[in-house]
């Protein structure tokens, strides 16, 4: 690829001050992770800080016990995510950059994320959080990227989900995160084998608590 060279001598610690891009890339386990993040890093336009995404969510800290407060807190994060990945498959169908296997699966799973949105939308009702501004730059534009991209945006879902499940008060917003927490599992494995990788690689998935996703998330300037 024309940037191969550019994205290798891109300096990771330059973006990455506190190390959570760095545990996140990590967490993903696979050779190809760390040119996705350099691949996200440049392609996605201006950078931002971790910590204005974070600033979206001012009761960050896990309380003593769960409660419906803490419900919308975890909503609202869902909710972030879930239009994300919305927005990150409406945009690649739209461009056309997909074709074969690639392109049926996204658009299953793009159906998925846009109902996910609804979904939460309705449980958030007047709670739900102002829609962000998305800029996915190359991820939407190079197949290669994209499905980089898309592995690793399933595979954070599913972490931040299972971050989450002992902090939910509600069991009917149990319910809707580990129905969402499934299909997003299924996504990843789909979209790992389509970029020739193990579906399955780990006998446990380790669970990402909401500030390191945020942390990662924010910087690779997806979200403006």
């Amino acid at each position: 690829m024309a940037d191969k060279i550019t994205l290798e001598a891109f300096d990771l610690e330059t973006v990455d001050v506190d190390g959570a891009l760095r545990e996140a890339e990590a967490d993903v386990a696979n050779d190809t992770r760390a040119d996705f993040f350099r691949k996200a890093a440049l392609g996605g336009g201006a950078m931002i800080g971790g910590g204005v995404l974070l600033s979206g969510f001012p009761s960050i800290a896990t309380a003593a016990k769960p409660s419906r407060k803490q419900d919308i807190q975890i909503l609202n994060y869902a909710y972030t995510l879930e239009l994300l990945e919305a927005a990150f498959y409406n945009r690649a169908v739209k461009n056309g950059i997909l074709t074969g296997e690639v392109l049926a699966t996204t658009k299953i799973v793009q159906a998925h994320e846009n109902t996910h949105v609804k979904t939460l939308r309705t449980l958030l009702g007047k709670d739900a959080r102002k829609i962000p501004k998305f800029d996915f730059g190359n991820a939407v534009q190079d197949p290669d990227v994209y499905l980089d991209t898309a592995v690793v945006l399933e595979d954070t879902g599913v972490k931040a989900y299972s971050g989450q499940a002992t902090r939910i008060f509600s069991k009917a917003v149990v319910k809707a995160a580990v129905s969402i927490l499934t299909v997003e599992a299924r996504h990843a494995a789909q979209f790992r084998r389509l970029n020739g990788q193990n579906f399955a690689p780990r006998t446990f998935d380790e669970a990402k608590s909401m500030k390191t996703i945020l942390r990662a998330v924010g910087k690779t300037g997806f979200i403006k």
